[in-house]
């Protein structure tokens, strides 16, 4: 029982050390947005966006909602907001595109961002991602800062065929 409380008390201070490696500074580029296809989608327009997505981000590393549903060529805003008390990044892919990301974060946590279907949030504050989903699908999001994701930060979403 003794090593069970050590482990969990470990890993618990492991996550909450990393959890503040990225800083509150700010990562997302600066300038044009990079409007480059990936298999999950592409930037999309602000005026082209019809529906707004608001998505809640929570120190109990969860998303909520943590499944959407949009249909394939549908522009949508997502709205991320931070209502944690720690920093919080929204990040869109594939599962193999975030796992292989996950990874590369427990190895260098303060590594730098700047693409479009990504960006960190600070404590209290909102971020909005425009995106296109013009292929069919599910995809994923996650928070990638390390030890969100592999305590379960994760989410869903399901692109249908018009």
């Amino acid at each position: 029982m003794k090593a069970i409380r050590i482990t969990l008390l470990t890993s618990l201070l492991c996550i909450s050390s990393t959890s503040f490696a990225h800083g509150d500074e700010e990562h997302e580029a600066k300038g044009p947005v990079k409007k480059e296809q990936t298999d999950w989608g592409i930037a999309g327009n602000a005026k082209a966006a019809k529906r707004t997505i608001e998505i809640k981000m929570m120190d109990t590393m969860r998303f909520s909602p943590d499944q959407i549903s949009v249909k394939k060529g549908e522009t949508v805003k997502l709205v991320l907001k931070n209502e944690g008390q720690m920093l919080h990044e929204f990040v869109l892919g594939t599962k193999k595109e975030l796992d292989e990301h996950a990874a590369l974060m427990v190895k260098f946590p303060n590594m730098e961002h700047s693409e479009p279907y990504m960006t960190h949030v600070p404590v209290g504050k909102s971020k909005e991602i425009i995106w296109t989903f013009n292929r069919a699908g599910t995809f994923d999001f996650a928070c990638l800062i390390a030890g969100h994701y592999q305590a379960g930060m994760k989410g869903q979403i399901t692109v249908a065929a018009k």
